[in-house]
């Protein structure tokens, strides 16, 4: 299974990136062999508006079944569960933390934005 994870940088010993839209980049994790690949989130970064939208567009193209975050906002999360992807809020510490407590169970589905929107 591939998971998205919002991050702080390019490796797994990275620190996850509590933010989902405006998130520096995010790590395509597969649970199983701990492959992934960078998905670079600069052109969100900096929008006045719309970067949740934008980063959930994102993470749609990538294929990921679900994204680990720290927050996640309303628009955001409006466009993640419209394509199916599973939301999971609350996750920090290193991005490999953050893979590895998803994977036993120690984070749970979001049923509802964590943040308001423009949350910083």
């Amino acid at each position: 299974m591939k998971v998205l994870v919002s991050s702080q940088g390019q490796t797994l010993d990275a620190a996850l990136d509590p933010r989902f839209g405006r998130a520096a980049c995010f790590l395509l994790v597969d649970t199983e062999s701990l492959e992934y690949s960078v998905v670079e989130n600069f052109q969100n970064l900096n929008l006045p508006q719309g970067a949740g939208i934008q980063a959930g567009k994102t993470a749609a193209a990538t294929g990921a079944a679900a994204v680990l975050t720290g927050h996640c906002g309303p628009k955001a999360f409006d466009v993640l569960q419209a394509a199916g992807i599973e939301v999971v809020v609350g996750a920090s510490g290193r991005v490999i933390d953050a893979v590895q407590h998803y994977k036993n169970g120690k984070l749970e589905t979001a049923m509802a934005p964590d943040v308001e929107g423009h949350w910083v």
